[in-house]
């Protein structure tokens, strides 16, 4: 199965916080499963970090991809057509970040791994 982490299970997965659930965790953790992170969730940990929402060292921010490929997590990009799906969406939805996740999924087939019920509106799979 191709998942696709939410920022905030990206985080928890890396600092093993008890609110990543149970099911989420086996998930990530099994080898048959394919990893990845989106490049929004760089962007989003970036922006965040910025205004002070994150208590994270800005070491996470310079060792952000030495600390996926640490634990086989596959890099995301976005492409135009991540963005003009987006974008696009009908759902009132306006994270863009949570947007952007739900675009790539449907468009790459992936499952997205998170506890926000909001992405439910979207056509992707969740998994929590």
């Amino acid at each position: 199965m191709k998942l696709l982490l939410d920022t905030h299970v990206l985080l928890w997965w890396w600092l093993d916080n008890p609110q990543l659930s149970a099911k989420a965790r086996r998930a990530i953790a099994n080898e048959s499963n394919e990893i990845f992170a989106s490049a929004a969730s760089a962007w989003e940990i970036a922006t965040k970090h910025r205004l002070g929402k994150l208590g994270l060292p800005a070491l996470t921010l310079q060792r952000y991809e030495s600390l996926l490929a640490a634990d086989g997590i596959m890099q995301l990009a976005i492409t135009t057509g991540h963005a003009l799906l987006a974008g696009s969406y009908a759902q009132p939805h306006a994270d863009p970040f949570d947007r952007m996740l739900a675009a790539q999924a449907e468009i790459e087939g992936m499952t997205i791994v998170s506890r926000d019920a909001a992405l439910a509106h979207f056509q992707a799979r969740l998994l929590w």
